[in-house]
């Protein structure tokens, strides 16, 4: 019998139970962006290293970078205020700095958002999107 460990790097299983939820909160995330928000999803689960943004998407002329948090059930915090630590933070402003590096032009205007997903909810609360959420500092600068 082969380790589950050595399976799942092999890609023989998929990943862990953590991963599969994430996964499922992430389309249910792009799903409700994309058709109740009217947002263009750009990229989904871009990396810069260890670094990873859920979703890059457009509102309009507007970038949004979103955190998506996806809990089984009802957990003692939400999501919302658990969704970005310190750690957490410094990881999604490297990783938007090298996103925004990689574009030929510049957006004008971009934001942070964070979307949560509880899959034991009822479908029309399964998804809340908390928009503009304040994770760059008023000095944030892509060089």
């Amino acid at each position: 019998m082969f380790p589950l460990k050595w399976l799942r790097r092999s890609g023989i299983v998929a990943g862990s139970p953590n991963q599969e939820t994430g996964r499922i909160g992430e389309e249910l995330a792009e799903d409700y962006l994309r058709r109740r928000k009217g947002f263009r999803i750009l990229v989904r689960n871009w990396r810069a290293g260890r670094d990873e943004i859920d979703l890059v998407a457009r509102e309009g002329k507007v970038f949004v970078f979103v955190e998506v948090k996806t809990r089984r059930g009802d957990g003692l915090v939400p999501g919302y205020f658990a969704a970005v630590g310190k750690r957490k933070r410094a990881a999604l402003c490297r990783a938007v700095k090298a996103y925004l590096r990689g574009l030929p032009e510049k957006p004008a205007t971009f934001r942070f958002d964070v979307v949560e997903v509880n899959l034991k909810a009822a479908p029309k609360d399964r998804v809340l999107h908390f928009e503009n959420i304040p994770l760059f500092p008023k000095n944030f600068r892509v060089r």
